[in-house]
Formats: C-alpha cells, structure tokens, sequence
C-alpha cells in the first residue's frame, strides 16, 4: 500500500517534527549553484490540478524537479475532463503512464481521499475545496519555526474567511499538534458552523487578539465561493477585519505577519503592512519549495521507515541527507531507482478523518 499526505490531522508531532527538519536540510541547495539533488531520479510526479493556481502547483513542480523527478502538469482545462472523464478515469490513465505520485488540487471535497483508494501511488493534497491544504500549513509552520524558535505557547491569530479556507482547517489542526495557542478572528457570517468543536479559540474582535499576538496571518476573502452577501461592502471589511499600520503598530515587537496569497491588497491587508519589515508572505512561498521537496523526499525515497522514526534523512533510501548532497560529504549517490517498488505504508500514518467530510466527493454515475 502506498502513502499519502491527505490532511493535517494525519501528522502527528513526530511526522511534523521530522518533515519541518528535513525541510531545513533541504533549503540549504537553494544556496548552492546547481539545485539539484539526484534523490527521485526515475520518479514520475503528476500535479493534478483541477482548480487554478500559480504557487501551489508551480512550487510542486519546482519541488520534484530540484529531486530529479520527472513532471508531468496536467491542468482539467483542454483535457479530457472537458469531454466529460471522471476523476477515478483521469487518475488510473495517469497511473498506467507510471506515475508513483500524485499531487492533485481539487473543487470538491474529499477527492484526494476518494483517489488514495483507487491508485497505487502516493496522494498528496494540495487543496481541496474548503476542507484542507496540509502543504501549506506545513510551510507556515516551517516559516514561523525560523522567526520564533519551538512553536510550544505560541500564541497565533488566524484572521479572515476562515469559513471557506481550507488553510485555515489545516493550520488550526497542525499549529495545534505543535503545541501552538490558536486563535481565528472572522465576523460571525464569515466563521463555519461548529467553530466552538475546532481545537482553537474564536473571537469577533480583531483590536482585542492582536497585541497577544505572536504571529497574524491574514486569510483572502473568497469572493468565488459565496454564493450570497458575507458582510455589507468591502470597505466595511477592512475596517473591521483589515490589517493597516494602526493595527500593525498595535502588535508585539516581535509579531510577524503572514499572508497565504494571493492577496486582496486594500482589503484583508495594507499594501504598506504586506511590504513592511514584520511581513514574511515572500518567505513563505520560498519555504513552500522546501517543505513540499520535504515530503516528497520522503513519501517516494523509498524508505519504510522516514516518518516518525530514524533522525532525519536516515533510511529514506540514502544513508543521510549528506549522501544526496545536502550537507558537507561525499558526492551525491543515487536513491532508490526507477524500478524500484512502492514503499510499504509505515510513513505519514493516516488516521481517521471526517467520513462525512470524505463522502463529500461523489463520482457522477455513467450513464448507458
């Protein structure tokens, strides 16, 4: 059976903590001349994407490409998808081109799920619909690890439509494993039905959270997934829920601010505190290469026992990260090769995720 990186709540602290270490030892070759590692040489990645994106799909490619895997994009418009294929269909025509991963973005929730069940190869979300995108809660986490040292007691304000993000949910339940204090501000309209059952605390009012703050992350208004009126007008938005200079000059000294873009400059965030000194939105998406780098390496390395076990880099098809070229060492040896079967699943554990949330995601049925 193969592993996958389908939610947050997969992680515990230990499957977290080494994915975060390895992505430290893997940002290092952004330093180097050539960025290249020979690890996934053999390996064939899909990036599925079925909704649009620039970051998360090119941060992916960029990802398998500095590992030395092959890439296939495939994008639902101008594909077969139009013509009416199913995503079970799409999928297993993509396994037969050998593909060992997949990454895949999806409208509906669930599908990523639905998907581990029907191919042999890793899955791995990178967003889907409004339930989660555990990569770029990761890749939060990674940037706020070098700004505050250990995330134990940090106290972090989530702030936005958190009704429909799908960052949210999954930095609340990882942020949470971490030993993070977390709190999501929203109007009520904008803050999901059952928030008080969420492993965080709620609030209503921005002034109050932000000088507690040790790091504020902004959250967009998604205008495309409402259906009806939020909130009155834009302007009133800002005014309650935007982050300007006032309320930048409100936080701690040592308060970063954190967006995960794109970003509705005027609205949810200033450009002025968007391009400021305590704004690492830039950082984060140079991180997101090196934690998705990270759980690549090591979901298709080869190794049955990377998470949750050996000290990082050990056993993930190499001896150490050195032996790839990461840190001081020899030259770069090879990692498991192309013909090399699928690793059993003792990795990233899945634990049980919301049925109800999975089941969302219905193949239509075909009609004769």
């Amino acid at each position: 059976m193969s592993r996958h990186l389908l939610s947050a709540a997969d992680l515990s602290r230990d499957d977290a903590t080494l994915i975060l270490d390895t992505a430290a030892e893997l940002a290092r070759i952004a330093d180097r001349p050539i960025k290249k590692l020979p690890t996934l040489r053999g390996r064939t990645i899909v990036n599925l994407f079925y909704e649009d994106s620039t970051r998360t799909r090119t941060s992916f490619e960029a990802a398998a490409k500095r590992l030395s895997a092959d890439v296939i994009n495939f994008s639902a418009k101008g594909s077969s998808v139009s013509k009416g294929e199913s995503l079970k269909d799409t999928a297993l025509t993509l396994e037969a081109m050998g593909a060992d991963g997949v990454v895949i973005r999806h409208e509906a929730s669930g599908a990523p799920h639905r998907l581990s069940g029907w191919i042999k190869g890793s899955v791995v979300n990178a967003g889907d619909g409004t339930h989660e995108h555990p990569t770029q809660a990761l890749l939060d986490a990674f940037t706020m690890r070098r700004h505050l040292g250990s995330l134990d007691g940090r106290r972090v304000a989530i702030v936005g439509d958190v009704l429909h993000s799908r960052v949210a949910r999954s930095n609340v339940l990882l942020l949470k494993t971490l030993g993070a204090d977390v709190t999501v501000v929203a109007p009520p309209t904008l803050l999901p039905v059952g928030i008080e059952n969420w492993p965080c605390g709620f609030s209503y009012d921005l002034d109050a959270v932000l000088p507690k703050a040790d790091v504020v992350m902004m959250l967009r208004v998604q205008r495309e997934r409402m259906k009806s009126s939020f909130f009155p007008n834009a302007r009133e938005y800002s005014r309650r829920y935007g982050l300007d200079v006032a309320r930048m000059a409100m936080m701690p000294e040592q308060t970063i601010v954190m967006h995960p873009g794109p970003m509705n400059r005027g609205m949810e965030i200033a450009a002025e505190v968007a391009d400021s000194e305590r704004s690492v939105i830039v950082e984060q998406v140079a991180n997101g290469v090196s934690v998705r780098m990270a759980v690549l390496y090591l979901l298709l390395g080869g190794s049955a026992s990377a998470i949750g076990g050996p000290p990082v880099g050990a056993g993930v098809g190499v001896d150490s990260l050195a032996d790839v070229g990461v840190g001081a060492g020899a030259e770069p040896a090879f990692a498991a090769s192309a013909n090399a079967p699928h690793p059993p699943d003792t990795g990233l554990r899945r634990r049980h995720t919301d049925a109800v949330v999975a089941a969302e995601f219905v193949e239509p049925q075909e009609v004769s």
